[in-house]
């Protein structure tokens, strides 16, 4: 096949795509079918949205009370910045929900924290004040690129090739997961919820239209059910890991107070800082990747420079947000993107009306502790399907990569195995106190006699090694960033070519601003 037949071949499909779509972009469903499909749009997501969370409590040690707060605080976060990208930002339906990309920064935070690794405690009110100063500092630097033009000029330096393994890195790097690889495991509880998920997405998504829509969450109901019944009859102790506490539900508050800074001030240490802005970096490199997908599902010009940058400037604010109301940041989802796939409903209204109601029921406090009870062989079950989906993504970005070339399979492998390896080596530690007396720092730094703010630098700088390294797609991106703009390949070769091709003018995006100056000249 020729460039030329590959090319038109790819408008064709762009086409075909394009027509699946039964509400566009800018289209306006009738209201009731309007809010009926924006909750579905969240129904793909909430699976993920709270799996973060879970992880994140888990990792804490996160009384169940609070994490029915911590979950709703999630869902406001992710309605409030749906509303504000979908209208301020690249105005693409997009949902936006807590990161998996900076799930594993954030871990990494948490286990430094809890190891007693910081001044001020090692509970999990440290951790998460600590969290919050890191996501805030890491989010206005995002700010600053998005709304300053940065990231549209990073753009010409991310090719699929460094895109796509960055991605996948978000998922493998996740894949011993405490609630997957744990001793104490329920297989059979596991392997019911995966079961179900493969059955309804893969074998009887053809069947009815509910198995395609929501596989995910018809899977973790029966599975949560059949747990809650084995609970309630006694044939599953507290013990087991298994169990559901319905208790909880029935004793939490209706209502929960969830405020700015509601757990405390932010706290803000360097290397917490630098560690959790890999995080951001791979999340503004998904997002690209998103936004993306989204332009060619819904069969619309590949995203301009200007919507890129707005689209990452909001995306930063909204981190921001995330970090005064206390949770693990906020980007767009690529399951969200699945779903204007599988339903053809891409309409911008849909999404905000979705959002509107899941900003309500976060303040609901049955909803968090509901979700707070979902046993962990569950939650396992839910992130083999999520993350493999996440890896997925990932590897579906190389469709525009020639894949015969052996300078990209070299590079595209490389920063695989890389981002899989140095976070292995570096989990050998189970704190940065650890990893400084291996390397000799504090010995060295002992026997030279130097001041105690020297110290402390050097100890930052180790810390800050001991995050980034930790972090798979940080370690996986850099090392593709760097080899995919210094080993010599043509655009064609490197898929940059065909981003090109479908790339809109900067003319076409009308953001919030231009709309509102156009309405006073009319």
């Amino acid at each position: 096949m020729t460039g030329d037949e590959a090319v038109a071949d790819e408008a064709v499909a762009d086409e075909a795509v394009g027509d699946d779509i039964e509400y566009g972009i800018d289209e306006q469903p009738p209201l009731g079918e309007s809010v009926v499909l924006g909750i579905q749009h969240y129904l793909t997501m909430v699976g993920a949205n709270i799996a973060v969370p879970l992880i994140l409590a888990g990792a804490m040690g996160m009384p169940g009370d609070v994490t029915a707060r911590f979950v709703g605080t999630f869902f406001v976060v992710s309605g409030i910045a749906t509303l504000a990208q979908t209208t301020f930002g690249n105005r693409y339906p997009i949902v936006q929900g807590a990161p998996f990309s900076m799930l594993a920064p954030a871990l990494a935070i948490i286990g430094v924290v809890t190891a007693g690794g910081v001044s001020g405690g090692s509970g999990w009110e440290t951790a998460l004040v600590q969290l919050q100063g890191a996501i805030i500092v890491a989010a206005v630097v995002e700010v600053a690129m998005g709304y300053f033009g940065l990231v549209g000029k990073l753009r010409r330096f991310l090719s699929p090739v460094v895109v796509a393994p960055t991605i996948a890195l978000i998922g493998l790097s996740l894949f011993n997961a405490p609630q997957i690889t744990t001793p104490d495991q329920s297989w059979w509880l596991l392997g019911l919820t995966l079961g179900l998920i493969l059955l309804f997405s893969q074998y009887l998504d053809v069947k009815h239209k509910a198995f395609r829509l929501y596989p995910v969450i018809l899977a973790l109901v029966i599975a949560w059910v059949a747990a809650a019944t084995l609970s309630v009859a006694g044939i599953i102790g507290g013990s087991h890991p298994g169990y559901v506490d319905l208790g909880q539900v029935a004793n939490t508050r209706p209502l929960l107070p969830i405020y700015p800074f509601q757990w405390g001030m932010p706290q803000v240490t360097t290397a917490f800082v630098v560690g959790m802005f890999a995080g951001v970096l791979a999340s503004i490199v998904e997002s690209i990747g998103d936004y993306y997908a989204v332009a060619n599902i819904t069969g619309s010009g590949a995203p301009s420079e200007r919507r890129i940058n707005h689209g990452i400037g909001m995306e930063g604010l909204m981190n921001v947000f995330s970090g005064i109301m206390g949770t693990g940041g906020s980007t767009s989802y690529s399951e969200n993107i699945g779903a204007i796939g599988l339903t053809g409903v891409a309409s911008r209204y849909v999404v905000q009306l979705g959002a509107a109601v899941m900003l309500v029921v976060g303040f609901v406090g049955y909803f968090g502790q509901l979700i707070a009870t979902i046993p962990d062989p569950i939650v396992g079950g839910l992130f083999i399907a999520m993350f493999g989906q996440i890896v997925a993504v990932g590897i579906s970005n190389l469709r525009h990569v020639d894949l015969d070339s052996s300078r990209n399979t070299f590079v595209i492998g490389f920063a695989l195995f890389i981002g899989l390896a140095i976070p292995a080596y570096m989990g050998n530690f189970e704190s940065t106190i650890a990893f400084r007396e291996v390397v000799g720092l504090e010995a060295f730094l002992a026997e030279a006699g130097v001041a105690t703010p020297i110290e402390a630098a050097a100890q930052a700088v180790v810390d800050t090694v001991y995050i980034i390294g930790s972090t798979g797609m940080a370690v996986g991106g850099l090392a593709a960033l760097i080899l995919d703009n210094t080993i010599p390949g043509s655009r064609e070769e490197r898929g940059l070519a065909a981003w090109d091709r479908i790339t809109e003018d900067d003319a076409d995006f009308e953001s919030f601003r231009d709309r509102w100056l156009a309405r006073d000249d009319d």
